[in-house]
């Protein structure tokens, strides 16, 4: 599976996603600017966290109109794999590709710790070797990390089996401890927590493996299909 990393000005968490992609055997990853606009070759797009643009106006919604953003939407539409963690679920959001808004943090602070999380879905490509209500931790980084969305897109969300990630205790403030979601199809997903940065042992954390080990297994399911 070969993976577009796209860079804005402002990432910062680029190097550490292609490095946990790279990690996985049947995993390819390759930095992309955000002025490209083909994705040409590649099986999915990811977009890292950080800072695109500065947050200026708001997180994502500068980054959302990149020119390399009318293919990472088309690959959205054409059901390929589209993930984006931290600053990329903002874009994701304010893109119109996952529906709901991150807002501050309920404290107005800046959040950087380990978090536990309740895996709420293992029924997409990103999380199926994880186990359904299993707790892991993973690192969060954000000051804008508070999911947003309203009663209805709530009631969609849940039964649709959308909500993916939540945290086991209010951090942040989003709406019943969202941490991460994907779309109906199942093929876009965003989270805030940072996956890439519970890899190894060294970290501090491994649980970030089995979100790569997931596409793995994905990938070799598209071959046998």
């Amino acid at each position: 599976m070969n993976i577009a990393v796209i860079i804005f000005p402002g990432s910062n968490c680029d190097q550490d996603l292609i490095y946990a992609i790279n990690q996985h055997a049947g995993l390819k990853a390759e930095g992309i600017s955000y002025e490209n606009t083909s994705l040409s070759g590649f099986d999915a797009v990811f977009l890292p966290g950080g800072f695109s643009y500065g947050d200026h106006l708001r997180c994502g919604a500068i980054a959302r109109f990149a020119p390399i953003m009318k293919e990472v939407a088309r690959f959205a539409h054409e059901g390929k794999l589209v993930f984006g963690t931290c600053n990329g679920f903002q874009i994701l959001t304010e893109a119109g590709l996952l529906p709901g808004a991150l807002r501050q943090n309920r404290t107005l602070q800046f959040i950087c710790k380990p978090a536990l999380l309740t895996v709420e879905s293992t029924n997409t490509p990103f999380t199926s070797a994880y186990q359904l209500n299993e707790t892991i931790t993973l690192p969060v980084a954000h000051g804008e990390g508070n999911y947003y969305c309203d009663d209805h897109t709530l009631a969609q969300l849940k039964a649709n089996d959308q909500i993916i990630f939540s945290y086991a205790t209010d951090i942040n403030g989003s709406v019943e401890n969202i941490a991460g979601i994907c779309n109906e199809k199942r093929n876009v997903l965003g989270m805030m927590p940072h996956p890439e940065r519970a890899v190894e042992a060294i970290l501090g954390f491994i649980d970030g493996q089995r979100f790569f080990t997931s596409l793995e297994s994905y990938q070799k399911e598209q071959q046998y299909a």
